[in-house]
């Protein structure tokens, strides 16, 4: 929007050339968010307090998570409105894939908002049935993918490290969507368990798809990399970009001890969008070398819900998700954060050498 604004009154001007360049735009889309959030969110907390929107907490979590009880949750209504406004302002809207990338967003979103404004209403923590969760993301995952194939995703998959490797799964791609969005929500939203640890690798994982979108939608370097070159991408990297600013803002706010939670609307839609970009971008396997910390919270859920239930109850962890195993086996806080933190940023290393190792 800013773009088609600066080249109508300013077509000589430097600036004009300057939002030519999807850096440049991405460059001025993470500062506009990191200000829209950092500026706006204390008068969200301030309006969250005052409707006493606060986070219920688990009665079977760690009891050093008992004094979070009353702390403002849903401050990813502000993310989202942040990733959002920045995005519609420095994105050439003419592409598809920024508008389906949106839609995820905010799709998504809004089953967490759901979520999030029974489990306040009712104060309790089930909120949306799980039932009803998953089908309604699941539903999504698959028009997500519908609206990729539509607007020219073909139905590869293509496999890290290897040049020529790309298969035509046909309809099974839907099936693939499906487990990349859905898995990419719910891994997020399982990670959301302590102050700060999701976010960060959030922002890690955006920054892999925003070089990843940036190549794929470039194409010399598409050409040069051997990726599958895919007009309109590298606008994906703006909204990375959007995501990264909105991290570092709500970060401000969310390190510990925190002021405010994200809540189900955050996660759920950051791990729908992270999703959606990764099936527009065929980097599905990127998605999942970048956010393994991710998967490896999931994995912990389900080794342990699996163990409890087919081994007589017995337990694999101390507490699932790993975090709380690593809580109640004497680690501060601070330290289970920042060390998965660490963890983060190196998987986003290993993503991103499957740019140039192939």
């Amino acid at each position: 929007m800013l773009l088609e604004l600066v080249q109508q009154f300013f077509p000589d001007h430097l600036i004009a050339n300057l939002f030519r360049y999807i850096l440049f735009r991405s460059f001025a889309a993470a500062v506009i968010a990191f200000l829209f959030t950092v500026l706006l969110m204390p008068k969200l907390i301030a309006l969250l307090q005052k409707k006493s929107v606060k986070q219920i907490v688990r009665d079977d979590g760690p009891q050093s998570h008992l004094k979070k009880s009353g702390t403002p949750t849903m401050g990813g209504v502000m993310m989202v409105l942040g990733i959002l406004i920045s995005s519609l302002l420095l994105c050439r809207l003419n592409h598809s894939a920024v508008w389906i990338s949106l839609f995820a967003l905010m799709s998504f979103g809004a089953v967490g908002f759901a979520d999030d404004y029974l489990k306040l209403t009712k104060k309790n923590t089930k909120g949306v049935s799980f039932r009803v969760k998953m089908i309604s993301m699941g539903l999504l995952s698959i028009l997500i993918t519908q609206f990729a194939v539509m607007t020219g995703v073909d139905t590869s998959v293509n496999l890290p490290f290897f040049k020529h490797w790309s298969v035509d799964i046909g309809w099974v791609f839907y099936i693939w969507g499906f487990f990349v969005l859905n898995g990419a929500a719910n891994a997020v939203n399982l990670t959301d368990g302590l102050d700060g640890l999701a976010i960060v690798p959030v922002m890690t994982t955006a920054f892999v798809l925003l070089i990843t979108s940036y190549v794929t939608g470039n194409i010399n370097f598409s050409n040069y990399l051997q990726f599958q070159y895919f007009a309109g991408a590298g606008e994906l990297s703006v909204i990375m970009a959007s995501v990264i600013g909105v991290g570092l803002g709500f970060l401000w706010y969310n390190c510990h001890p925190a002021e405010i939670f994200m809540g189900d609307v955050g996660s759920l839609s950051l791990g729908g969008l992270l999703g959606a970009v990764a099936i527009l971008t065929h980097k599905e396997f990127a998605l999942l070398i970048a956010g393994m910390l991710f998967v490896i919270e999931a994995l912990s859920v389900m080794l342990q819900v699996g163990s409890y239930k087919l081994r007589n109850k017995k337990r694999v962890f101390k507490m699932a998700p790993l975090h709380h195993h690593f809580e109640l086996s004497g680690w501060p806080e601070s330290k289970v954060i920042v060390r998965f933190w660490i963890l983060s940023i190196l998987f986003a290393l290993m993503a991103l050498s499957t740019l140039k190792i192939r």
